[in-house]
């Protein structure tokens, strides 16, 4: 069993920047691909971005390429998304997933085992 805990929400203009971290707790964190997926109101939850355990190869949503970057901290069990020039199409609810041991990144919720409770993001204009 691993716990995650989101953190690093809030309010932020439009072109601003938020980190938001994950921080797992209960197993060590090296051995689960990470991702985090968000959920804007009224809408499906969607893949943002993923790291792989094996070796931390990271993959995009096109919706985020080249703004966000995610990132991992195995030493203290902790990944993080930094989330530049930030849009309001970019407010959601964020959620980080985890899954011990896959044999690839997935970008589907039902690949993943773990999750936190979320985090707000709010993008404003």
């Amino acid at each position: 069993q691993v716990q995650l805990v989101e953190s690093g929400g809030g309010l932020v203009q439009a072109g601003g920047s938020l980190r938001l971290s994950c921080a797992a707790s209960g197993r060590t964190f090296g051995m689960y691909n990470v991702a985090w997926f968000r959920q804007a109101p009224g809408k499906e939850r969607e893949f943002a971005a993923a790291v792989r355990w094996s070796d931390t190869s990271t993959l995009y949503a096109d919706s985020v390429k080249g703004r966000f970057t995610i990132s991992r901290e195995n030493a203290k069990n902790t990944v993080y998304l930094q989330m530049n020039s930030l849009k309001p199409e970019d407010t959601a609810v964020y959620y980080c997933a985890a899954r011990k041991f896959p044999p690839a990144i997935g970008t589907m919720s039902f690949e993943y085992d773990y999750w936190g409770q979320g985090t707000q993001v709010t993008v404003s204009s």
